[in-house]
Parts: C-alpha cells; structure tokens; sequence
C-alpha cells in the first residue's frame, strides 16, 4: 500500500518539527512562525488557484 501523504498528515508533522526547533533554538520562533503560516495558506489556496471561473463556456 501506497504511503499518501495529504494536509491532515503534513500539518502534524510539521508542529512536530517546529515544536522541537523551537525548543531547541527560541530564538527562530517568529521565522518558523512565518513559514508554517505561508505554507498552511498556500496549502490551503493551492485548488482555487486551478479552478476555473465559469467565464469560458
């Protein structure tokens, strides 16, 4: 079987990872901050950006 890697499995790992980095290294909390949320909307907006918007029939 095929791993299948979706959001639901990603947005864990990555608060994993982020978690111990910013435990590790405080101080780049505001860059890991930053990232995950361009990310999340990027993610987030990635289908709208393909879909069609009804105007070509």
């Amino acid at each position: 079987m095929p791993a299948h890697l979706d959001i639901v499995v990603i947005q864990p790992l990555v608060a994993l990872v982020f978690g111990i980095l910013i435990l590790l290294l405080p101080r780049i909390l505001n860059y890991l901050i930053a990232i995950y949320l361009i990310l999340i909307g990027a993610v987030g907006l990635w289908p709208h950006f393909f879909a069609t918007t009804g105007l070509h029939t």
